[in-house]
């Protein structure tokens, strides 16, 4: 789908790519995570727990937009811990958002092209010096920004202004513009989310092509059938801690996340 190498994705065999050591984060008198430790490994891994669990939260704190009180985040073996999201996409590491944040004033195809990295014109020289370096470059971003529409199936809306996207195209539309970056984990914060089914199936086997590229996938989801029916590993919190985590059929059937999903009908 890019020109990225998949071998600068890969990790070796068995280790995390995604450390989370003893996190902690309070607002005021309430606890959000309470010392959370968990690893991410290559693959899909599912990340579920009741409202107000912390799950957005450990989000934030692992992608930048909110720096923990206490505790470490390691990725593809360096200390992240309180880098800015800039800094991390630099790094390989991206989320998305419960609520996208496209630009909708722009064109698809100009949302896409702001996430292309290493372009010439971002240099200082690349301001004032035009040449055919210059439109090469033009033509290789445009060029993957077009193969990355086609991709996730927006190849028809690229003149379109963003704004006027369903809600399921504009999830399809963050999920690209994170792909453009060359990430090597992409962070989902409820991707499903008002999402129709024919749409959330697209999403979801877009993932699953992307995982089988080498890509790894942290997923946040309510719908606790997609995840047990799309996620290799499933980790689930509880009142900002680690409850349990393990393989769906483990996770499914474990009595305390029974309980806290209050009856097995959730499950």
């Amino acid at each position: 789908m890019t020109e990225a190498d998949p071998s600068a994705r890969s990790a070796e065999p068995g280790d995390a790519l995604l450390s989370v050591e003893n996190l902690r984060k309070r607002f005021g008198g309430i606890v959000a995570l309470d010392g959370v430790s968990v690893d991410v490994e290559q693959g899909i891994t599912g990340l579920i727990g009741p409202n107000g669990a912390g799950k957005t939260t450990l989000f934030d704190c692992i992608t930048g937009f909110l720096e923990p009180d206490s505790g470490r985040v390691r990725f593809d073996g360096e200390d992240i811990t309180g880098d800015r999201p800039a800094t991390l996409a630099q790094h390989g590491l991206v989320r998305s958002f419960q609520i996208p944040r496209e630009l909708e004033s722009m064109t698809v195809r100009e949302n896409l092209l702001l996430s292309t990295p290493n372009q010439y014109g971002e240099r200082l020289t690349g301001t004032w010096v035009r040449g055919e370096k210059f439109a090469a470059d033009e033509r290789r971003a445009r060029r993957r920004a077009d193969e990355t529409a086609a991709f996730f199936e927006l190849d028809h809306l690229l003149e379109e202004p963003a704004g006027n996207l369903s809600g399921g195209q504009r999830k399809l539309l963050e999920i690209a513009r994170a792909l453009l970056t060359d990430p090597k984990m992409v962070l989902l914060d409820e991707p499903m989310a008002g999402v129709n089914p024919s749409l959330e199936k697209k999403i979801l086997d877009r993932i699953h092509e992307l995982e089988a590229e080498g890509y790894a996938f942290l997923l946040v989801e309510h719908d606790v059938d997609v995840i047990m029916e799309h996620c290799e590993h499933v980790i689930v919190l509880h009142q900002g801690d680690l409850l349990t985590q393990g393989p769906p059929d483990a996770v499914r059937t474990d009595e305390r996340v029974i309980d806290a999903y209050l009856g097995e009908e959730e499950l």
